[in-house]
């Protein structure tokens, strides 16, 4: 393990957010290096030796790379004693799982078109109507989350885990994008702003949407 580890990534997706506020967490020493998007390199044949996919969050950690952001974070706190946002015990650990393997089959599915089609979207350039049919998708599959936090402060129990910190990346674009209408959900909300008043939150998420 290096002493300093690569990140690769530009500071506005969401994936390379998550490896950033796991690595704050950790109070790792790293380097964020620019790529993807305008910033380009992802298509450099140097890049794509370090991932083939071209896409962002890469890590390099000493002569190991890895890619794939949900990978990145478990490596990350299984080898920098993260055991207290990733625990070690099976059951513990399937239930912080189970969020992140869920984010990616069915939150990103619904939540990228709303974020892409309104923040990255000129506003004269919108489909209204089609934001808003996405939106309700949306807002049907964060009830689930609002539920869940019905009896518990976080969503596998007392404290934050992985499983929190990389759904609230994405709850907080959803709560503050001004371009939808959107259900209460009073949980949910409460529960990101706990979120984000942690400093590796307020150092990586809590800015304007881009």
């Amino acid at each position: 393990m290096a002493d300093k580890i690569k990140i690769w990534g530009r500071a506005n997706s969401g994936n390379v957010k998550k490896v950033l506020v796991v690595a704050e967490e950790l109070k790792l020493s790293y380097e964020r290096i620019d790529a993807g998007l305008h910033f380009g390199v992802v298509d450099t044949s140097e890049y794509r030796k370090l991932n083939p996919n071209g896409r962002v969050p890469t890590i390099e950690d000493g002569d190991y790379v890895l890619w794939e952001s949900h990978a990145i974070c478990r490596y990350l706190a299984m080898t920098r004693g993260g055991e207290a946002i990733y625990p070690k015990e099976p059951k513990a650990r399937a239930g912080v799982d189970r969020w992140l393997d869920w984010q990616l089959a069915h939150l990103a599915a619904v939540e990228v078109p709303v974020f892409w089609s309104t923040i990255r979207t000129p506003v004269e350039k919108q489909d209204k109507a089609l934001i808003a049919e996405n939106v309700k998708k949306l807002a049907a599959v964060f009830q689930i989350v609002e539920d869940r936090l019905a009896d518990r402060p976080y969503l596998e129990g007392d404290s934050a885990t992985l499983a929190d910190l990389v759904l609230g990346i994405f709850s907080f674009r959803y709560l503050k994008n001004s371009f939808i209408e959107r259900p209460a959900t009073p949980r949910m909300e409460a529960w990101t702003e706990k979120l984000r008043v942690r400093p590796s939150y307020q150092k990586w998420v809590d800015e304007p949407l881009t």
